[in-house]
C-alpha cells in the first residue's frame, strides 16, 4: 500500500504556501484500522446471524473500543510531533484515472479528524455499553449492534476523508445507518414513516453536497481538501463561485445537522431506540454538517456572503429549537429540539468565520458529552417509568432514581453554561464571539450577539422545565401499561457507568480542554484564533449570559417545580400551540415540497401514460390494423390474385408512360 504523507496550510490562512513534505510517519496508517475495526464487527453480525446472538453484542462493544484505543494511540503520536507537522494525508488507493478526472481514496490525520475520532469512539462505546442492558430483551439485539458499528464505520470514514469523494461515501454511510436504527422498530407504521422522512430530508442535503463537489471540480480540477483549500485562498476564484459551492456546502450541512430550514426530521428521529437518539444527537451524525462546514472553511472565508447565511441560518435555528423545546410534553423530543439549537450555536461560530471556528468545536465536544448523558439518562428514566416519555406522567423521580438524578444534573447544569460546569466553557466563547464587530457591518455584532445571549436565557429555562417536571415536585404518575401501579427504579449498572463517566465529562471537560490549550491544538487544522475584543467588555456579556440564564431557571422553577403542573396541557397561547407544532414546520414543508412534489409526479405520470405509452401503443394498435387489412386481402382465391396482378400491372404500366411523357 503506498502511503503519502505531506503537510498542508491551515485551512483559513489567506495565502497557502507551498505544500511541504513532512517527515513520512507510518504510525498514520493505522487509522485505517478506525474504519475497518467496526466496519469488519458490522459485516460479521450481519453474516453470521443468528449464531452470534449470544455473543454480538460484546463483539460490538469490543470493536468500537478497539476503534477508540486506536485513536488515542494516533494522538499520542501527532502529540508528539511539532504543531506544524500535524496534518499527515494518508494515500490508500487510485479508484479511478482518467485523464483530467483523478479520484483517489486516503484518509487525513490531522487535529480536526482525531477529534472527532475520539469523540466519536468514546462516546460511542459508552453507548454500545448502555445498549446491552437497555437492548437486553429485544430478540434483534444483534442486528441493533451490527447497525450501530456500521454508523460509527461510516462517521468515522466521514471525518477521516482526505477528500470530498470519500466524505460523500460516509455522509451516505451515515444517512443510511441512521434510516436502519431510526426505522429499527420498523413493525410500527410510525417508527417507519419517521425513518423515512429522516431519510428523505437528508436526501435534500445530499444533492447540495453533489452540486457542490460538481463545481468544485469544474473550478479547481480536483476534490481532494488540500487542492481546494489552497485554490480558494489564492484568491484566482470569482466570489461567485465560492459563493455558489459554499451555499451547497451548506444546504447539504442543513440536511445532516437538522438546520433551518431541513430540520423537521429531528423531532421524528426520537422513535428509533433511545441509544440511537443519544448516539446521533450528541457524537455523530447531527454533527456531521458542523464539521463540513469547518473542513471547508477556507472555501467559506473567501466567500463571506455564503459564511454570512451559514451565520444567518445558525441564529435562526437556535432561536427556533429553543422555542419549539419549551412546549415539548415528550421527553426525548424535548432533548432533540435542545439538539437543534445547539447544533445551531456551533453552526453561528462557523459562520463568524475563523474567530469562531475553534469555538464552534469547542462547543461540539463539549455537548456530545452532556447531551449524550441526558439521552441516556432519559432512557434510564424510561425504563424506570414501563417506556413513559409524557413529562407530565412524571415528577418526583429524583427521589427513587439517585445515580440518574445526578448525572442527568450534571448534564442540565452544563448546558445552561453554569461555572464550572462545561457549557459554560465552550458555549459562552460563542456568544463572546457573537458580539465581535465586523468592519462595515457593525449591525451583525448585535444581531448575532443578541440572538445568542437570548437563546442561553430560553435554553435555561426549557432545559429547567425538563428537568423538574421530571425529576422534582409532585408525583403525577399513571398506571403501567398493564394497568398497575408504577414502581420507579433505578437502571443496572451497565446503563449508570456510562452515565457516570458522562457526567464526569459533563462537570469538568470544559475545564481541562481550555487549560491544556484545546483552541491552540485546533490551530494547524482552522487555522489561527485571533484575539478579538467583542463590543460589550467580556466580563459584562458573562455577567449578562448568567443573568439570562438565572431568570430562565427561576421562571421554570416558578412554574414546574413549586406549582402543580397540569396533567393535561393546557391549552396555551398560540406561539406555545405553534411551538408543540413544532411552529408548523411540517405544515409549511408540505405545501411548499411536499403538495407539489406530488402534483409534478402525478403530471409525470400522466405524461407517460398518455404521451410516451399512448404513443407506442398506437403504434401498436396501427400495425395490427394494416395487418388486419392485408389479411381481408388473403382469401384464397385465384380470381381474386388475379385482378390484384392485373391492377398492379395497369398501374405500373400508367407509370412508365407518364415518366415517358
Amino acid at each position: 500500500m503506498h502511503t503519502l504523507i505531506s503537510l498542508t496550510a491551515p485551512a483559513v490562512m489567506p495565502t497557502v504556501s507551498p505544500v511541504v513534505a513532512a517527515p513520512e510517519w507510518a504510525g498514520a496508517q493505522a487509522a485505517v484500522w478506525l474504519v475497518a475495526l467496526p466496519l469488519l464487527s458490522a459485516a460479521v453480525l450481519l453474516l453470521l446471524g443468528r449464531r452470534a446472538d449470544r455473543w454480538g453484542h460484546w463483539l460490538g462493544v469490543l470493536a468500537s473500543a478497539g476503534a477508540f484505543v486506536v485513536g488515542v494511540v494516533l494522538l499520542l503520536g501527532v502529540l508528539g510531533q511539532p504543531a506544524g507537522e500535524r496534518v499527515h494525508d494518508v494515500h490508500l488507493a487510485t479508484w479511478l484515472d482518467a485523464g483530467a478526472l483523478s479520484i483517489d481514496a486516503g484518509l487525513r490525520v490531522d487535529p480536526l479528524s482525531l477529534t472527532f475520532v475520539l469523540l466519536v469512539t468514546f462516546v460511542g462505546t459508552l453507548i454500545h455499553v448502555y445498549s446491552v442492558a437497555y437492548m437486553e430483551h429485544d430478540a434483534a439485539r444483534r442486528r441493533f449492534f451490527a447497525y450501530l458499528n456500521l454508523f460509527v464505520a461510516a462517521m468515522l470514514l466521514l471525518v477521516l476523508a482526505d477528500s470530498y469523494v470519500l466524505l460523500f461515501v460516509g455522509w451516505e454511510g451515515v444517512g443510511l445507518a441512521s434510516y436502519l436504527l431510526i426505522g429499527f422498530w420498523n413493525h410500527h407504521t410510525p417508527y417507519a414513516v419517521a425513518a423515512k422522512k429522516a431519510f428523505v430530508a437528508n436526501r435534500i442535503g445530499d444533492v447540495g453536497l453533489l452540486i457542490a463537489m460538481g463545481l468544485l471540480f469544474a473550478t479547481f480540477g480536483s476534490l481532494d481538501f488540500a487542492t481546494v483549500e489552497a485554490g480558494a485562498a489564492s484568491g484566482d476564484v470569482s466570489q461567485g463561485t465560492l459563493t455558489a459551492i459554499g451555499l451547497m456546502l451548506l444546504l447539504a450541512a442543513c440536511g445532516k445537522s437538522a438546520q433551518f430550514p431541513l430540520q423537521s426530521w429531528l423531532g421524528d428521529a426520537m422513535a428509533g431506540p433511545t441509544p440511537v437518539s443519544a448516539l446521533i444527537h450528541a457524537a455523530t451524525m447531527v454533527t456531521a454538517g458542523v464539521y463540513l462546514i469547518i473542513r471547508s472553511g477556507a472555501v467559506f472565508t473567501a466567500a463571506p456572503t455564503a459564511q454570512l447565511v451559514v451565520a444567518i441560518v445558525g441564529a435562526i435555528t437556535l432561536l427556533f429549537g429553543a422555542i419549539v423545546g419549551c412546549a415539548k410534553d415528550d421527553i426525548k423530543k424535548a432533548l432533540a429540539a435542545s439538539t437543534m439549537s445547539q447544533i445551531g450555536y456551533m453552526v453561528l461560530a462557523a459562520g463568524l468565520g475563523p474567530i469562531g471556528y475553534a469555538f464552534a468545536i469547542f462547543h461540539l465536544v463539549t455537548h456530545g458529552f452532556f447531551k449524550a448523558g441526558m439521552f441516556l439518562g432519559a432512557g434510564s428514566v424510561m425504563h424506570g417509568m414501563d417506556d413513559q416519555v409524557d413529562m407530565r406522567r412524571f415528577g418526583g423521580l429524583g427521589r427513587y432514581m439517585k445515580i440518574t438524578y445526578f448525572t442527568f444534573m450534571a448534564g442540565w447544569l452544563a448546558i445552561l453554561g453554569i461555572p464550572p460546569f462545561a457549557g459554560f466553557f465552550s458555549k459562552d466563547k460563542i456568544i463572546e464571539a457573537a458580539f465581535v464587530p465586523v468592519d462595515g457591518q457593525p449591525w451583525r455584532a448585535w444581531v448575532f450577539g443578541g440572538v445568542a445571549l437570548i437563546g442561553a436565557g430560553i435554553t435555561a429555562f426549557y432545559m429547567s422545565r425538563l428537568f423538574f417536571m421530571t425529576f422534582e415536585g409532585q408525583k403525577r404518575w399513571s398506571k403501567t401499561k398493564d394497568g398497575g401501579e408504577q414502581h420507579p427504579h433505578e437502571s443496572p449498572a451497565l446503563m449508570t457507568w456510562p452515565m457516570i463517566v458522562l457526567a464526569a465529562g459533563s462537570v469538568g471537560l470544559g475545564l481541562i480542554l481550555s487549560r491544556v490549550g484545546f483552541v491552540e491544538w485546533l490551530e494547524p487544522s482552522v487555522g489561527h484564533t485571533e484575539h478579538h475584543e467583542p463590543v460589550l467588555a467580556v466580563p459584562v456579556l458573562i455577567a449578562l449570559t448568567l443573568i439570562a440564564v438565572a431568570l430562565g431557571l427561576v421562571l421554570a422553577w416558578r412554574r414546574y417545580a413549586v406549582s402543580t403542573v397540569p396533567v393535561t396541557p393546557p391549552l396555551g397561547t398560540a406561539l406555545t400551540r405553534a411551538a408543540r407544532a413544532d411552529l408548523y414546520q411540517d405544515t409549511v414543508n408540505d405545501a411548499l415540497l411536499v403538495a407539489p412534489g406530488q402534483y409534478l409526479t402525478r403530471s409525470l405520470v400522466y405524461g407517460d401514460k398518455a404521451v410516451v405509452d399512448g404513443a407506442v401503443t398506437g403504434v401498436g394498435r396501427a400495425t395490427v390494423a394494416v395487418g388486419d387489412i392485408v389479411r381481408r386481402a388473403q382469401n384464397g382465391f385465384a380470381r381474386s390474385y388475379a385482378a390484384v396482378m392485373v391492377v398492379g400491372v395497369v398501374a405500373l404500366a400508367i407509370v412508365v408512360l407518364a415518366v415517358r411523357g
